[in-house]
Formats: structure tokens, C-alpha cells, sequence
């Protein structure tokens, strides 16, 4: 099983990547307000998952990180098909 610290990090950088690519495809569409959207939402999705991982009361520790890791990636995969389609 990953460590709870390598799954932090984890969301930091995939979320921190989201942002860097809404910021850079933004600029280059000229439609900040858009970018702003996703970047905010990204932000959510990021306090929701810390908060995911920082839950006591977890029967299967080993289940609900594997969860946590795959609900990353989809809504990660989610936030870069909106940023494509701007």
C-alpha cells in the first residue's frame, strides 16, 4: 500500500498540473473567466480529497486509499477535458 504521504502528494502534483495547463491554455485562448472556473474547481476537488485521506474512522485503509487514488484520476481526467474543450 502507498503511503498517505505519497497520495498527498500525489493530488498536489496531478492538481497542480490541472492548474498550469488551465492557466497556459487560458492565456492562449484569451478566456480567462473560463480558466478561473476550472482552477477554482480544481482547488474544491483538492480540499476534498485531502479531507478523504484525513478521515479517521475507515474500516478498509487499503480500499478506501485505492478509491481515493482512482476518484484522483477521474476527476483529474474531468478537469483536463474541460480544459480542452475551452
Amino acid at each position: 500500500m502507498a503511503s498517505i504521504k505519497n497520495l498527498k502528494k500525489d493530488i498536489n502534483y496531478v492538481l497542480g498540473d490541472v492548474i498550469e495547463y488551465a492557466l497556459d491554455v487560458a492565456a492562449l485562448k484569451n478566456q480567462p473567466k473560463k480558466g478561473n472556473e476550472i482552477i477554482d474547481e480544481a482547488i474544491v476537488i483538492f480540499d476534498e480529497l485531502i479531507a478523504k485521506i484525513n478521515t479517521k474512522k475507515v474500516q478498509d485503509k487499503k480500499a478506501h486509499f485505492k478509491m481515493l487514488n482512482q476518484e484522483l484520476e477521474s476527476k483529474a481526467n474531468h478537469l483536463i477535458e474541460k480544459i480542452n474543450s475551452l
